[in-house]
C-alpha cells in the first residue's frame, strides 16, 4: 500500500478540525496531499480549508472512496480513530501522537492486522513520496525527489538526512517514519519487500539508532531478500551509557542486544552499509549515487 501512495491517493485525517490539524490540512493540500475530507465529532464543523468534514470515518470513506487515514488526534484518542478508520476499511492508518499507551497500541495492532491493514505509527512524523504527496507533519525542505528510500525512527534525524540528501543532488522516492515507541506498527524489516519493489528507488537509507532489536531484525530480512539494492545504515547513540534513556521509549539495551555493535554486526553481515554518523552517510550516498 505505501509503495502505491500519489498525488491521487484519497486521503481522509482524523481530527483535521483541531488547532494541529486544521494547520497541517493545509500544509499537506499545498504540498499536494489529495485530502478529501476530514473526521471531526465537533458540532458545527462543516469544512476546514475547503475540505469537507464528516463525524465518523464511515461516511467519510462513503462519500469519497477514501482508503488512507491520518488521525491527528491525542494520545488518548488514538485507539478509538484506530478502531473507526478500521470498520471504514480504511487500508493505510497513520497516526503521529506521542505518548499513546502501550496497551491501546497493543490494541491497536490486533485490530488493523485482523483487518488486513497497515499501520504506521504509534507516534510518527508521517511519510512521504516526496514530489507526490505526504502525511504528517515532514518538513517540505527536506522532500527533494530521489532514488533513495528512507526509513528512519528518528523523525529529527530524518529530516536533516533528507535536507542533506538533496543539498548534495540526491534525494527520497519513499520515506517512512516508523517512529521510536516499542509497540507499534510498521517496523523496519515490514518495509523492506515495498523498497525492493519500487523502481524509483535505487538503495535504501536506515535510520537507526542503538537499543531494541528492529536493526538486527532489517537485517536478518536483508539477508534472506532474493534481490539486492544497496544499504545506508546509520545507528545513532554509539556514545549512549547503559542504562541511561536516549530519547525514544524504544531504545532499551538489553546486554549484549542492541548495542551498536552488536548492530553494526549484523548489518554489515548482510551486506549493509552501517555509519556512526550522519556526514559519512551521506557521503557514501553521494559516491554511489
Amino acid at each position: 500500500m505505501i509503495g502505491q501512495l500519489s498525488r491521487k491517493t484519497p486521503v481522509i485525517v482524523q481530527g483535521a478540525t483541531g488547532r494541529t490539524g486544521s494547520v497541517h490540512v493545509r500544509r499537506m493540500l499545498d504540498y499536494g496531499t489529495r485530502i478529501v475530507a476530514g473526521v471531526s465529532a465537533r458540532a458545527g464543523a462543516d469544512s476546514v480549508e475547503g475540505v469537507p468534514v464528516f463525524p465518523d470515518c464511515r461516511a467519510a470513506v462513503a462519500a469519497t472512496g477514501a482508503n488512507v487515514s491520518l488521525a491527528m488526534v491525542p494520545p488518548l484518542g488514538v485507539l478509538a480513530a484506530a478502531e473507526d478508520a478500521v470498520n471504514a476499511g480504511i487500508k493505510l492508518i497513520v497516526t503521529v501522537a506521542e505518548g499513546v499507551p502501550v496497551h491501546d497500541a497493543m490494541r491497536v495492532g490486533q485490530i488493523v492486522h485482523n483487518a488486513g491493514a497497515t499501520w504506521v505509527g504509534a507516534s510518527t512524523p508521517g511519510l512521504a513520496i516526496p514530489g507526490e504527496m505526504k502525511l504528517g507533519f515532514l518538513p517540505d525542505v527536506s522532500l527533494r525527489p530521489g532514488p533513495l528510500g528512507m526509513m528512519s525512527k528518528s523523525g529529527t534525524l530524518s529530516y536533516e538526512t533528507g535536507y542533506r540528501l538533496g543539498a548534495v543532488g540526491l534525494g527520497t522516492s519513499i520515506w517512512v517514519g516508523v517512529g521510536g515507541d516499542p509497540v507499534k506498527g510498521v517496523r523496519f524489516p515490514d518495509l523492506l519487500d515495498t523498497f525492493l519493489a519500487d523502481k524509483r528507488t535505487e538503495g535504501i537509507v536506515m535510520v537507526g539508532e542503538v537499543g531494541g532489536s528492529e536493526e538486527e531484525d532489517f537485517a536478518d530480512a536483508l539477508a534472506r531478500a532474493a534481490t539486492r539494492k544497496p544499504v545506508y545504515a546509520l545507528v545513532a547513540g554509539r556514545g549512549a551509557k547503559e542504562g541511561v534513556p536516549m530519547g525514544h521509549a524504544g531504545a532499551l539495551m538489553f546486554g549484549n542486544v542492541g548495542t551498536f555493535e552488536t548492530k553494526k554486526a549484523r548489518l554489515e553481515a548482510a551486506g549493509a552499509h552501517v555509519f556512526a554518523t550522519m556526514e559519512d552517510l551521506i557521503a557514501a550516498c553521494r559516491r554511489q549515487h
